[in-house]
């Protein structure tokens, strides 16, 4: 039988038309990998109850932090494998695909026996309420506990991104999201299984997905081919899997971070506020995949053109990214405008939290084009190499991410609205300082293909002056 690659090369053609094409099948696979927490959280509110919701909300930052930290590491790995194919060099870049393998698997384990027993310590150091704290642990060390699964998928999908094949992870997550949405309905509407339920049938179906996606890319079609001389670690490459995927790494911790801090001032506010926090968080999380996916297919695009040498080709992409991104954030402003209240109704019975959810929703959306800026932007950087800037744009959003919310939910007109208010000016600063790297023009001395190079001259200068 003949195996069919769908590796892409972006160093030729329509930038706009690379850009668009790539990222749909992302924009698809994104969104259906949302539909875990959206059916999660339609599921729970309806069957389970507000409280119980409240609960499953209560742990989504912290199970994000845990999570990130693996997506980084994969996020690295798909950079170097980028560069490397875009510069043709095959052996580097399977080199690069097998021990980026080993590097996110143990970090995935290690999180995964990290996180579990640190559940209850730190749902109790949150200020979660004595009445949901019992299901929230649950619910956070089942999914912790599946965090390897999460790690692993990420970690193909990575690199097949990175190759310029962005279809089939899709084919296989469309698959798991439809077995997630079975499986919820039957462990907690058929079976009774509670928000224990729930949890298991999203492990579950990522599980699926990781194993599915690895075995078809390796043994059926042909895309990664590894050979013996290839199966090795290689300490140099390990090395550098870790230097370029630890900075996205820590900045998507401090970003999480941010987050759980966030979310401890919410929990300062009773359920209902709660509640409404989860729902508005759940779709905007699903909203904004069209920015996630501008992301990564800018990430690949400037990789394979940065390690070909096209610089210029590179900044044509994201130009079309930005442009792209804008158009997007307007259309969504006028749809939670008009209906933000109709889609909240979909996700929780509750006219209190229906009715704060959905002005949270108008807030955000204003500024959904900075939001746009900060992942075309990032998504540029990274593909260049210039991961070290993530740690300054973790930093920023911890600063006004913490800082804001702190100052803005104290003042008495403002209250619990200083909860998305602060969301919003966060996306504004961090989009601005994302900017301000882009042209400072330092991301063209980050070359992963250069990288012996690049860091070798600061040694010849220290020695010569």
């Amino acid at each position: 039988m003949t195996k069919i690659s769908r590796t892409t090369d972006m160093t030729q053609g329509s930038e706009m038309r690379h850009i668009i094409m790539f990222s749909l099948p992302l924009l698809a696979g994104n969104l259906l990998q949302q539909t875990y927490n959206i059916v999660d959280t339609m599921v729970v509110g309806r069957y389970l109850g507000d409280d119980a919701l409240a609960a499953v909300g209560a742990t989504g930052s912290i199970t994000y932090l845990f999570y990130t930290l693996c997506i980084g590491l994969s996020v690295g790995a798909g950079i170097i494998v980028a560069q490397y194919f875009g510069a043709g060099k095959k052996k580097a870049l399977r080199s690069a695909v097998f021990n980026s393998a080993l590097v996110t698997a143990i970090f995935g384990v290690v999180i995964s026996l990290l996180s579990v027993p640190a559940a209850k310590p730190i749902l109790e150091l949150l200020k979660v309420p004595d009445k949901l704290i019992g299901d929230s642990v649950t619910y956070m060390q089942i999914a912790c506990g599946g965090t390897i699964a999460v790690a692993a998928y990420n970690w193909i999908n990575a690199i097949m991104r990175a190759l310029g094949d962005s279809k089939t992870p899709l084919i296989f997550l469309g698959a798991a999201s439809l077995l997630n949405a079975l499986l919820d309905l039957l462990f907690v509407v058929v079976f009774k299984f509670g928000i224990a339920g729930a949890a298991w049938a999203t492990v579950l179906t990522q599980a699926l997905s990781a194993i599915s996606c690895i075995v078809y890319c390796f043994a059926v079609s042909g895309e990664i081919k590894l050979t013996a001389d290839d199966m090795h670690a290689d300490k140099d490459m390990m090395s550098r899997c870790v230097k370029t995927g630890v900075p996205i790494a820590i900045q998507n911790g401090l970003i999480s971070v941010s987050m759980v801090a966030l979310q401890r001032v919410t929990n300062g506010f009773g359920e209902t506020v709660m509640a409404a926090y989860t729902v508005s968080m759940r779709i905007e999380q699903f909203v904004q995949q069209p920015f996630s996916s501008l992301n990564a297919a800018v990430s690949t695009f400037t990789g394979q053109n940065i390690g070909a040498g096209k610089e210029k080709r590179a900044q044509k992409g994201l130009a079309c990214a930005i442009k792209i991104s804008v158009i997007f954030s307007a259309v969504v402003l006028v749809l939670f405008t008009l209906f933000g209240g109709a889609i909240t109704s979909w996700f929780v019975k509750g006219k209190t939290v229906i009715s704060i959810s959905a002005k949270a929703l108008i807030i955000t959306s204003l500024f959904y084009w900075s939001l746009g800026i900060i992942h075309t932007t990032r998504g540029f950087l990274n593909g260049a190499g210039d991961t070290n800037y993530a740690l300054v744009n973790g930093m920023a959003e911890v600063i006004c991410r913490i800082g804001l919310s702190l100052i803005l939910t104290r003042i008495a007109f403002i209250g619990y609205w200083g909860i998305w208010y602060t969301t919003a000016a966060t996306w504004f600063v961090t989009a601005m300082v994302s900017l301000i790297r882009y042209k400072g023009g330092k991301w063209r001395l980050h070359s992963i293909v250069k990288y012996i190079f690049i860091t070798a001259v600061p040694i010849w200068c220290g020695s010569f002056f």
